[in-house]
């Protein structure tokens, strides 16, 4: 065993403290930057090491006692130590370095994060795993599972179905406990953040439009908020129940297509689907999973050429990615985070970008 003093300098995007040994990057989870610590080493590569933290020596005002008994265990959550106020300013810096680093973006007109309501019990869906008796989540950075009686940051409801389930002494396999008022396909799991995330795209999208796009459109969130807008809406989404849903009480200015939106988005044409508009107002929304857009995703945006993109992103390191490949075409208007997990070290973006050869 290794143990070393260090004083932390930073919290990367993850959520673990960096402190410097000898010159190189140690990451020590439950750690704020500013604090003297003696951390153990457990993985030691050439350019950077993995420690266990074992005592904080000087600590940082913004540390707080955790309100989650499984806290330090548990891989869900990763700031419950760090008071709510810096939290958003941790995740706000992280969201600039990364497009700094990552992106290669500079003068980043990023925007204040936007906070949630409830730091606590504001999920509406979970998914518990069940084996050999335990029920719960995956142990921090390990595949065991650690017995959970209650989540703190669920809601009553969802945790009302945990116990439920225990009761129950379930089968082992994976099970996804929600609320009533959540449907079975794709949602945010944060309502409030999710009602200022689709509000906050209402506004960035101007009035009297001819063609909205929204790629990875699930049941229609975005799609249905911003009809008033345009003539025409196209949703498109691999989940064909979503689409189902979509559809369910569609207007006749809605289309909604169940299929590969790489493939799709190759397919669409801007000028077809605005009854023959040479330069129509096109808005794309693109909300893809963690993993971003691929290649082929962004070369069928650039031969769209939308007039307005809004890029909504889960994970800002794909994003720097994809942003560093699109600003070729595009300018940057914004970039909005949103913190939809509290305590856990998730973000959530929104960039609105328009094209560079149309005027706004």
């Amino acid at each position: 065993m290794r143990v070393v003093g260090l004083k932390i300098e930073d919290i990367a995007f993850g959520g673990k403290g960096v402190g410097r040994e000898q010159g190189k990057a140690v990451f020590v989870p439950y750690t704020i930057e500013g604090e003297t610590v003696s951390a153990e080493i457990l993985r030691e590569k050439k350019q950077f090491a993995e420690a266990e933290l074992v005592e904080v020596k000087e600590s940082s005002p913004h540390r707080v006692t955790p309100e989650c008994p499984y806290f330090g265990h548990c891989g869900g959550c990763a700031y419950q130590h760090i008071d709510y106020e810096h939290q958003l300013a941790i995740k706000w810096r992280q969201v600039r370095n990364v497009l700094q680093r990552i992106g290669k973006l500079k003068d980043i007109p990023l925007r204040p994060i936007t906070p949630s309501p409830k730091q606590y019990e504001y999920r509406n869906r979970i998914t518990v795993h069940v084996e050999n008796g335990v029920i719960g989540f995956f142990r921090r950075d390990s595949h065991r599972l650690i017995d959970i009686e209650q989540c703190p940051i669920s809601c009553d409801e969802v945790n009302r179905a945990l116990t439920e389930l225990r009761s129950r002494n379930p089968r082992d396999g994976h099970y996804t406990l929600r609320t009533s008022a959540s449907g079975r396909v794709f949602s945010q799991t944060n309502d409030e953040v999710a009602t200022a995330l689709r509000d906050l795209i209402v506004d960035l999208v101007p009035p009297e439009q001819d063609l909205l796009i929204d790629a990875y459109c699930g049941a229609g969130f975005f799609a249905k908020a911003l009809l008033t807008k345009f003539k025409h809406v196209v949703g498109i989404d691999w989940d064909r129940f979503a689409i189902a849903v979509a559809k369910e009480n569609a207007t006749e200015k809605e289309t909604y297509i169940a299929g590969d939106v790489e493939e799709e988005l190759n397919r669409v044409n801007l000028t077809a689907l605005s009854s023959g508009v040479s330069r129509p107002r096109g808005v794309l929304v693109v909300d893809p999973p963690a993993t971003g857009l691929s290649a082929n995703a962004c070369k069928a945006i650039a031969t769209l050429a939308p007039t307005t993109l809004i890029y909504v992103s889960c994970n800002p390191a794909t994003l720097a990615r994809d942003l560093k490949e699109l600003q070729v075409r595009f300018t940057i208007n914004s970039v909005t985070p949103l913190d939809m997990f509290p305590q856990t070290a998730e973000i959530e973006a929104v960039v609105h970008l328009h094209h560079k050869q149309e005027r706004q």
